[in-house]
């Protein structure tokens, strides 16, 4: 009960001393320059590019290991021997009866020679001749079938060797000293897998991205991961590629993104978890204000009533200033050739020849919109007339059905209709993307000039949704102001008049005495 009734007491002391002497409602905050970075965020686990399942073409027994997991090793190193003792029997036995046939061949050789020497003197006949043809050539053909049987046996036995396919980690070890594989060749299973191997010198994370930030997303971007391993340490990758198909958790769709990392020292592992940011957006020493100092048309009344300024004259002081030039973007402008906030010519004749009388005409019937853009204005209404129906509006005047139809065609034109009811949709949209990642649009701020608030029309570029990039219309000799938001300020108020409503300005039993507290409305309270 104390506590609530401490609570109270500081919320009406702060209320009751706000009438002498206010405290101030916003914060004073230099414009400045500041690197300004846009991440998509993402979450994935590392997973090796390249992985090799290594098996052995021999079958038997491991008979030695000479590699563990976790050693990198080279291409053609040795990492298991198998039993070579059935490999290296079938080798002898090859390699005697190639001899044999060797002995054979020559021998059918020589005999084919002296035969043709004795048909030639009619010393034998030709079927004798032939028989020594055909004892020739079966000695041929088992001399080249001794010698593929010494390759075959030769290649078994070297199979017993299992050595590295490519270069490498070795990542997972699935056999021991002993154990008894099985080939490929000879299973119908595929094999003994007997180690795997991966390169880890680039690895890869595959990262879910939200579908509403995978239109930022493009291949080659630059990607900063981070792992719980190394929570001080990023690492630097690249975004591969953009999966095509989506897939949905929970109704949220997401699509695959590759990234791969360069990972010279190993120490990403697979299996470990990242947290994937990709910048889709950067710029470097640009001018720059905090978001919350931004407003729209929609709640520039509000914020002029906090600053203590009228808001028909807020108005009229943004409709007579001269709009922010659009931003451009690497060559993406709004309007080529033309000098921007001016009215075109009527009927897109010369803009050097003199004005006529039809142009002047066509320039009293075009209004510039605080984000550059040209409306054309009603039939028999100018600027100024428009400006002024503006102000009525927001001081709550009645319009005539003729002046209500005409500001719907101009807010049709410019969005001012959009914003809500009474004239207070700004002219401004909420940002759309141009190339190379970077968003503008059109607010408004209140900046401290010549010791007054005063609204100033800006541009803005890329948000990190703490800072904006102001493009145009603010300097670094400018200030902006911080105001709190209309509905922070309304509830301040209304719990002010329900304590004072509860208590007639006060509680029981307690006196009010204001002080000289810094910064204003610094009163004591005591007890009687």
């Amino acid at each position: 009960m104390k506590r609530y009734l401490l609570a109270a007491t500081a919320a009406l002391t702060l209320a009751g001393c706000h009438k002498d002497q206010p405290a101030p409602v916003y914060e004073m905050v230099p414009v400045q320059r500041r690197d300004i970075v846009v991440t998509a965020s993402a979450a994935g686990t590392i997973q090796p590019i390249l992985t090799v399942q290594v098996k052995s073409q021999a079958s038997g027994a491991i008979t030695e290991m000479r590699v563990q997991t976790g050693d990198d090793v080279r291409p053609g190193q040795l990492l298991a021997l198998i039993d070579p003792r059935l490999p290296k029997s079938g080798l002898d036995q090859a390699k005697a009866t190639l001899e044999v046939a060797k002995a054979q061949f020559q021998n059918a050789q020589t005999q084919l020679a002296r035969m043709d020497t004795l048909l030639k003197t009619q010393a034998v006949t030709q079927t004798d001749y032939d028989n020594a043809r055909v004892s020739f050539t079966q000695a041929e053909a088992a001399l080249v079938n001794a010698r593929s049987n010494l390759s075959d046996a030769q290649i078994a036995y070297d199979q017993t060797r299992v050595t590295a396919p490519v270069a490498g980690t070795i990542i997972q070890k699935n056999v021991e000293l002993g154990t008894v594989i099985s080939s490929p060749a000879r299973d119908v299973g595929g094999g003994t897998v007997l180690f795997q191997m991966a390169n880890l010198d680039t690895v890869q994370v595959q990262s879910m991205v939200d579908e509403t930030d995978i239109g930022k997303v493009q291949p080659g971007l630059p990607v900063t991961i981070t792992v719980d391993a190394f929570p001080n340490r990023p690492f630097q990758g690249t975004v591969l590629k953009i999966e095509p198909q989506a897939t949905q958790n929970q109704n949220v769709t997401m699509f695959p993104v590759l990234v791969n990392i360069y990972n010279p020292e190993h120490l990403l592992k697979p299996g470990m978890n990242a947290e994937v940011e990709v910048h889709v957006g950067q710029r470097q020493g640009v001018l720059a204000i905090p978001n919350s100092a931004l407003r729209t048309q929609r709640d520039v009344a509000s914020a002029a009533q906090v600053l203590g300024l009228d808001p028909n004259d807020v108005q009229a002081q943004l409709a007579a200033a001269p709009a922010a030039p659009p931003a451009r973007f690497g060559g993406d402008t709004a309007q080529r050739g033309t000098t921007l906030g001016a009215a075109p010519s009527a009927g897109g004749g010369d803009p050097a020849k003199p004005a006529g009388r039809d142009s002047a005409k066509a320039a009293t019937n075009v209004m510039t919109t605080p984000d550059g853009r040209q409306i054309t204005l009603p039939a028999g209404y100018t600027p100024e007339k428009i400006r002024e129906l503006f102000r009525k509006t927001m001081s709550g005047g009645q319009l005539t059905p003729a002046e209500q139809a005409a500001m719907n065609q101009v807010r049709s034109q410019f969005g001012a209709g959009r914003g809500g009811q009474g004239g207070q949709g700004g002219g401004f949209g909420t940002g759309q993307m141009r190339r190379g990642g970077a968003f503008a649009s059109s607010y408004i701020v209140f900046a401290l000039r010549n010791g007054k608030a005063t609204p100033v029309n800006i541009r803005t570029g890329l948000t990190d949704l703490d800072y904006i990039e102001v493009t145009s219309g603010l300097t670094e000799k400018d200030t902006v102001l911080l105001l709190p938001s209309a509905s922070l300020v309304q509830a301040q108020q209304d719990m002010r008049n329900r304590f004072q409503s509860m208590t007639g300005g006060g509680l029981p039993g307690l006196r009010q005495q204001t002080g000289g507290a810094a910064g204003g409305g610094g009163g004591t309270t005591k007890a009687r």
